[in-house]
């Protein structure tokens, strides 16, 4: 098993990114599976990434918005358990930029063979929290496009979104989702 991810906390004011409590939200009644991370291990954190691998796959997109991503993201999974690949508890489901088809990224472990489908990106990974309603997350990739730009000289080559919140509790975590800005090596 390798080590876990070096997360760095980044100084700086970190109080515009993530309102007050945003990560105290209990999941509904029903309770939901969906991922609750703290803000200090995330927000404003710079990630080493020359140990993370991920299993990639695509979903189809119409105007940049992902269609059957549920669809895909089933199947990422069904395909990380047939080719034997450990999936942690807490593992990253990355989506990334596109119009026609955007990249979805599966966090995997263990001995993981080469293959097309295995992507180790390296680099450093710069992350915010953001509550990102219908309409918002264009906006606050933006913004993260602008701030990684400040912070490393250049824009990042990738921006990914990992979605914490399911229909269920959507609207309680106000579409509370993580976005990563990757910085290859």
């Amino acid at each position: 098993m390798s080590e876990p991810r070096r997360r760095i906390l980044i100084p700086g004011d970190r109080t515009q990114a993530v309102p007050p409590n945003a990560g105290d939200a209990a999941p509904p009644a029903e309770a939901c599976d969906c991922p609750q991370l703290d803000p200090a291990d995330w927000d404003g954190v710079e990630s080493d990434w020359s140990d993370i691998t991920f299993l990639r796959a695509s979903v189809k997109a119409l105007a940049g918005v992902p269609v059957g991503f549920d669809a895909a993201r089933s199947k990422l999974f069904e395909r990380a358990s047939a080719l034997g690949f450990e999936v942690p508890e807490d593992a990253m489901l990355l989506i990334g930029e596109g119009t026609f088809s955007r990249p979805l990224l599966l966090e995997v472990e263990g001995e993981v063979p080469a293959s097309k489908e295995v992507v180790r990106p390296g680099g450093v990974a710069y992350s915010r929290l953001v509550e990102a309603p219908w309409g918002e997350l264009a906006k606050a990739a933006r913004r993260l496009r602008d701030e990684g730009g400040e912070r490393y000289g250049r824009p990042p080559a990738a921006i990914y979104a990992w979605y914490l919140t399911c229909p269920l509790c959507s609207r309680e975590r106000n579409f509370e989702t993580l976005l990563v800005a990757h910085y290859p090596g």
